[in-house]
């Protein structure tokens, strides 16, 4: 897809979500709302997967690391053929198939998440699998800003430099606030920019709320320059709907009936805007 049409996908993907969080009743709001333009330009533009051959042997693997954001995944691989609108329709209810963190018994997840700071070393082992295996799939996994303070990935980290994983691109989805506050007042993370170009990583900085900038930097990845790669994406939690917009409280919450008319207004005048 091109920025465009890119654009208009995640603002119906946002609507969808919000309709999912509220009839559900859970999710992660604001995460999920922060990440959305992340996962959309991967799963619409970037990344080869198949929702009818999802265990192709050449597709590129997704982690979604930060696995409390299930509800954003869940909403893409609905649109995208992978899982059933009746799966999605179930969600919140006993016995759904759909959790509230991904599990691999669900068409287009590859591995089990929400355990935070587990994703990035798996990432890490499927990226040398591929290399060993002289495979030319790609890995992407998406971590949060306050799982930065979990030690395994750093390990992670200097593994992918040692192995010179260039077919791996991590984000780290910058919103700035997480389940008990500001990052920098739970645990600082900058610069981070320095510490993860110190670890020997190809890192670069953008605007996770700009899709055209989202794309563009993924566009531009040099799959053979020998190291791992790393957007920090700077974002918004709770981009879209404004009440939501930089409000740590929107960490988990389920917007009331008052909200939710409210949210889907202001949705709505977003995608007729484009």
């Amino acid at each position: 897809m091109e920025a465009l049409e890119l654009k208009k996908k995640a603002a119906v993907l946002r609507k969808n979500l919000i309709e999912l969080i509220y009839k559900g009743g859970t999710g992660h709001t604001g995460g999920d709302l922060s990440v959305l333009n992340v996962l959309t330009t991967l799963y619409y533009h970037t990344m080869n997967v198949d929702a009818k051959n999802p265990k192709m042997e050449n597709r590129d693997r997704f982690i979604l690391s930060k696995g409390h954001c299930a509800e954003a995944l869940y909403t893409i691989l609905c649109d995208k053929g992978f899982i059933e609108q009746s799966e999605l329709d179930a969600y919140g209810t006993f016995h759904a198939h759909l959790g509230g963190h991904p599990d691999n018994s669900i068409p287009g997840v590859e591995i089990n998440t929400g355990a935070l700071g587990h994703g990035l070393s798996v990432g890490v082992g499927m990226s040398l699998a591929g290399k060993l295996d002289k495979k030319d799939y790609h890995v992407y996994v998406v971590m949060g800003d306050g799982e930065q303070a979990e030690g395994s990935i750093y390990e992670a980290a200097m593994a992918a430099n040692k192995y010179k994983l260039d077919n791996l691109v991590a984000f780290i989805d910058r919103n700035g606030l997480q389940i008990s506050g500001s990052t920098e007042d739970v645990m600082p993370l900058e610069s981070i920019e320095e510490r993860w170009t110190a670890f020997g990583w190809d890192v670069k900085t953008i605007h996770g709320d700009n899709i055209e900038e989202v794309k563009a930097a993924l566009d531009a990845v040099d799959y053979s320059n020998g190291k791992p790669h790393l957007f920090i994406s700077r974002s918004t939690k709770g981009l879209g709907v404004s009440f939501m917009e930089n409000v740590a409280k929107w960490h988990h919450g389920v917007p009331t009936k008052e909200q939710y008319e409210e949210a889907m207004k202001e949705l709505d005048e977003q995608i007729n805007a484009l």
